[in-house]
C-alpha cells in the first residue's frame, strides 16, 4: 500500500441534462516521497484525479486514502481541515491573491495553517530563496512574469510543510524554459521527502518524474517509470 491509495474510483458529473463520467474505476498507489506524473489528453480525467486526492471533491464511488486517512469518507468541513494541514496545491492559473505581495501570499498559507507568527517571515523568505525569488518578495503578482508567479505558488504550496504536494497542469501557460524550471522545482520538493503528484498533458515533462501513469477517457491505460522504463501500478 502506498502513501496515497486510490481504489476503484469513479467520478460522475451532471453537465446540463447529461451524465459525464470523468473517471472509470481508477486504482493506483503513490509511495511516500515519490514524484508521480499523471498525463493524458484534455478530458482524460487528470485534473479530476488531482481534485479528488486533494479532498476538494469526492468520488461518486471508490476509496481514496492518504497517509492512512480515508479522505473520501470525510465530510466537507473535515476535508478542509485535513487539507490545510496535509496538502499543498499548485494550480494552472497560479491563483495568487493580487492585492498581496509574493511574501504575503506565502505568509497567508502559514497563517491559515496555524503556524506561529514568529516563525512565518523567516520561513517565507527561505522558501522564496528556494524558488529564486527572495529579491522579489515585495512584488505584487502583476509585477511578476508567469514563471515567477508559478514559483511563488510553489513556495506557497509548501509553506506549511505538508507531506503531499499536488500540481494541476502547473506548466501549461509557461514557455519551455520556465516549464523545465517548474518541473525541476517539483523534483527538488520531492527530493526533500514530499510526495508529489503532477498532472500534465506534456509527455516529455512527465518523463522527468519517477513514474508516469497515462489516462485516457477516465481509465489508466499505461504506467511507466520516468524515462520510459516499465513500472508496476498499484491495484
Amino acid at each position: 500500500m502506498g502513501f496515497v491509495e486510490v481504489r476503484d474510483v469513479w467520478k460522475d458529473y451532471i453537465v446540463g441534462r447529461v451524465m459525464v463520467t470523468a473517471l472509470r474505476g481508477v486504482s493506483l498507489d503513490v509511495d511516500h516521497g515519490e514524484f508521480l506524473a499523471v498525463t493524458g489528453p484534455s478530458g482524460s480525467g487528470k485534473s479530476t484525479l488531482i481534485y479528488l486526492i486533494s479532498g476538494l471533491d469526492v468520488p461518486t464511488r471508490g476509496l481514496i486514502r492518504v497517509g492512512g486517512v480515508e479522505v473520501s469518507r470525510l465530510d466537507q468541513a473535515s476535508r478542509a481541515s485535513w487539507r490545510r494541514r496535509n496538502v499543498g496545491i499548485v494550480f494552472q492559473f497560479f491563483h495568487l491573491i493580487p492585492t498581496l505581495t509574493a511574501l504575503e501570499n506565502v505568509l497567508l498559507t502559514m497563517e491559515l495553517a496555524g503556524i506561529p507568527a514568529g516563525k512565518r517571515v523567516e520561513r517565507a523568505l527561505e522558501l522564496l530563496e528556494f524558488v529564486g525569488l527572495r529579491d522579489k518578495a515585495d512584488r505584487y503578482p502583476w509585477e511578476l512574469s508567469g514563471g515567477e508567479q508559478q514559483r511563488v505558488a510553489i513556495a506557497r504550496a509548501i509553506a506549511h510543510n505538508p507531506p503531499l504536494i499536488l500540481a494541476d497542469e502547473p506548466t501549461a501557460n509557461l514557455d519551455y524554459e520556465n516549464k523545465l524550471r517548474i518541473v525541476e522545482l517539483l523534483r527538488e520538493v520531492s527530493n526533500s521527502g514530499k510526495t508529489v503528484v503532477f498532472a500534465t498533458h506534456d509527455v516529455e515533462l512527465a518523463r522527468r518524474a519517477d513514474r508516469v501513469i497515462h489516462l485516457r477517457d477516465g481509465v489508466v491505460v499505461e504506467s511507466e517509470g520516468g524515462g520510459g522504463a516499465p513500472s508496476k501500478i498499484g491495484s
